[in-house]
């Protein structure tokens, strides 16, 4: 009998410990100071730690000024996904958004990822990219996009 009962305590754990699992590259995203304007949208990588698909229900913005792109599609165990994230920057002033992201990770069912930064005219021009920068980045941008907005 005690071994049953083993047997079976150590199964519910092994049956608790495979699920999804949700991991975010960084949970914050420092704009800097940025012209008004200017790119807005930001990319958050999410990567499936678990052993099952992970599954973004939902990315909710705080405020109307915020807005997620992202794919239902399951991600599957190691690999990832983008959450685009777009802030308006024709308003000037500092800004310090929420985004809730809701999936299917038994722990961590809604997570929290922020965007912050100070739209500012006076703030520095972008460092001019090099032909093969912009090539790299335009390449990175539209792979980026095509994940995030994959339905």
């Amino acid at each position: 009998m005690k071994k049953l009962i083993a047997g079976i305590a150590l199964f519910g754990t092994f049956a608790l410990a495979s699920a999804q699992t949700i991991t975010f590259d960084r949970t914050t995203y420092e704009y800097g100071q940025i012209k008004p304007n200017s790119d807005g949208n930001r990319f958050f990588t999410v990567t499936n730690t678990g052993d099952k698909p992970l599954i973004i229900s939902n990315v909710k913005p705080s405020c109307g000024c915020t807005t997620p792109e992202f794919s239902q599609d399951p991600i599957l165990p190691g690999k990832s996904a983008k959450i685009k994230v777009g802030y308006n920057t024709a308003t000037p002033g500092a800004f310090n958004k929420m985004i809730e992201v809701f999936s299917n990770d038994p722990v961590n069912s809604r997570s929290v990822i922020y965007i912050k930064g100070d739209v500012n005219p006076e703030a520095p021009e972008p460092k001019p990219l090099t032909a093969a920068e912009q090539k790299a980045k335009n390449k990175a941008d539209k792979k980026a996009a095509k994940l995030a907005t994959k339905k």
